[in-house]
C-alpha cells in the first residue's frame, strides 16, 4: 500500500509540473506582443524588428530635423545611426532638438510611426535607455564632465 502512494506522489508532482510548464509557456506566448523592448536607431540597422511589432526608439533628436505641422516629423539619432519619426498628435512641451526622446511605436515604409512621445523633464534627465545606448556608442558623457 505505502508503495502505490508513493507512486501516485510521484504521478501527481509530474502532472503538476507539465501544467506549470504548459501555463508559463500560454502566459509568455500571449504577453510577447504586450512587451515593448527599448531599441536604438543603431539597433535597429543590425537586427531590424519583425512586421508590426510595437516597441520604444530612444535617442536624441536631430538637430534641424523637427518639421512641425498636424503631423510632426523628426530624426532619433544615436550618433551612429538616424531613423526618421512621424507623430500625429501634440508634443511634450520639453520636446526640442537636440534633447533626449523615446517614442513607441511601429515601423511603417521604412518610417517609425509613433503613438506616444515622452521628453525629458527637466534640464539633465535623459532616459536610462538612452544613457545606456549612447554610452555603447561611447559618445555619451556625464554632466558636468
Amino acid at each position: 500500500m505505502a508503495g502505490l502512494k508513493k507512486k501516485r506522489r510521484k504521478q501527481m508532482v509530474a502532472a503538476g509540473a507539465v501544467l506549470l510548464a504548459i501555463a508559463t509557456g500560454l502566459v509568455i506566448f500571449a504577453g510577447r506582443d504586450a512587451f515593448e523592448f527599448f531599441r536604438s536607431p543603431s539597433d535597429i540597422a543590425l537586427d531590424p524588428p519583425r512586421q508590426g511589432e510595437v516597441f520604444r526608439l530612444g535617442g536624441l533628436v536631430k538637430a534641424d530635423s523637427w518639421q512641425r505641422g498636424e503631423t510632426h516629423s523628426f530624426i532619433v539619432t544615436d550618433t551612429n545611426a538616424d531613423f526618421p519619426v512621424r507623430y500625429k498628435g501634440i508634443l511634450p512641451d520639453l520636446f526640442r532638438e537636440g534633447q533626449g526622446t523615446v517614442v513607441t511605436g511601429r515601423i511603417e515604409d521604412g518610417v517609425f510611426v509613433a503613438t506616444e512621445v515622452l521628453a525629458k523633464h527637466d534640464e539633465t534627465y535623459m532616459p536610462k535607455e538612452v544613457i545606456d545606448a549612447l554610452k555603447e556608442q561611447g559618445v555619451y558623457q556625464e554632466s558636468g564632465s
